[in-house]
């Protein structure tokens, strides 16, 4: 294999795939990023065997071939070389040669027929969905997602896609993400779980908000395609839990409010607090909500005006929970549900059903 290409875009796609390169593993090939140069084009593969990452870059090709390097010795060699174009070239042995201006590498790499092949992906109707939309709705959902071992399919998001729409949703135990959103999409009903890190892969790829990501979903693994870019992924199996069961039908008190004011309003009343364990109390009576919350260093209270209907009600909750829904929600006024102390907090937008966040609550 021998290719001449420039230094920048080699550069940039090989730490884009880097992010996909196993970290240590008992297949050394998988360390490394497939280089396989063919016709006008070199193509770069990361795979660590859970999330894959494909993509080409236009190169001068001498010599048609394939070659595996170490994608953390690959990627500083080109963070760095001087000129802007660099020439690689590999024998045989895989004993690749690195040109770049007057710098010169040679490094041992691996034979290509070493490297595993990334699963083939193929669906029925195609699901294509606008970047900016689809990176916006990850953003909202993915902050919930588990961290648990305890039920792995939980670590990810679930995609449910159906006529004309699409629903993400995320759930950790403690609270409850869901994003809605309509699509032109008239295909077959379908849902899956997609993990948590191949989303945040998603997220970094594509830099032009109005482009499309094309989705095809398998079996056992989804593709997304945005670009010169494909991501490549195993799907999550088991039982994701029945969210819709959770969410409460009816709301006995519902307030209305600026979500900047409360915001504020709950971030001064956490100052004081020194660990997770310790919750904000609210009350909710006469128009006014009223903050506060007691720790080993002290106490704290503050309050503010809120358009409140339904029956007055005392309730605790965990402050960076709220926090979290009201900021990532990015609605500048927000209705919160509630029912009793003992039962959900929800958060929804003040007009629509785009966002809908449930929250625990903490024993006060």
């Amino acid at each position: 294999m021998k290719i001449i290409c420039d230094s920048a875009k080699l550069a940039k796609a090989c730490m884009n795939v880097q992010r996909t390169v196993s970290n240590k593993s008992t297949i050394p090939a998988i360390e490394g990023i497939l280089i396989k140069a063919v016709g006008e084009s070199v193509n770069l593969t990361g795979y660590d065997l859970e999330v894959g990452t494909e993509t080409y870059i236009p190169a001068e090709v001498e010599e048609n071939g394939s070659v595996v390097l170490n994608a953390k010795h690959l990627c500083d060699i080109l963070r760095l070389v001087p000129d802007d174009s660099v020439m690689i070239e590999s024998d045989e042995r895989s004993i690749c040669k690195i040109k770049s201006g007057e710098t010169e590498y040679s490094l041992i790499g691996i034979s290509s027929e070493e490297y595993p092949d990334l699963p083939a992906v193929s669906s029925g109707f195609p699901i294509v969905i606008n970047q900016a939309l689809l990176k916006d709705m990850i953003k909202k959902t993915i902050f919930s997602v588990s961290t648990s071992e305890r039920n792995p399919v939980h670590s990810g998001v679930k995609f449910e896609i159906s006529e004309g729409k699409i629903v993400l949703v995320a759930v950790d135990g403690a609270r409850l993400a869901v994003r809605r959103e309509n699509i032109d999409y008239s295909g077959e009903e379908v849902s899956f779980v997609v993990p948590a890190k191949t989303l945040g892969e998603v997220m970094k790829l594509g830099e032009d908000d109005e482009s499309f990501y094309s989705i095809s979903v398998g079996k056992r693994h989804i593709c997304f395609e945005v670009g010169e870019y494909k991501i490549i992924s195993r799907l999550l199996e088991g039982n994701f839990i029945d969210y819709k069961a959770a969410i409460p039908l009816t709301s006995s008190t519902v307030v209305s409010v600026a979500s900047r004011k409360l915001i504020e309003c709950i971030e001064r009343t956490s100052l004081i607090i020194t660990d997770r364990s310790s919750p904000v109390r609210c009350t909710i009576e006469n128009s006014v909500m009223k903050f506060s919350c007691v720790t080993t260093i002290g106490t704290a209270n503050d309050k503010m005006a809120a358009d409140i209907e339904g029956k007055d009600i005392e309730i605790g909750f965990n402050n960076k929970f709220v926090l979290d829904a009201l900021k990532i929600g990015g609605s500048e006024e927000v209705k919160l549900e509630f029912n009793s102390s003992n039962q959900p907090i929800i958060i929804i937008p003040k007009e629509g059903d785009s966002f809908l966040y449930l929250i625990l609550p903490v024993r006060i």
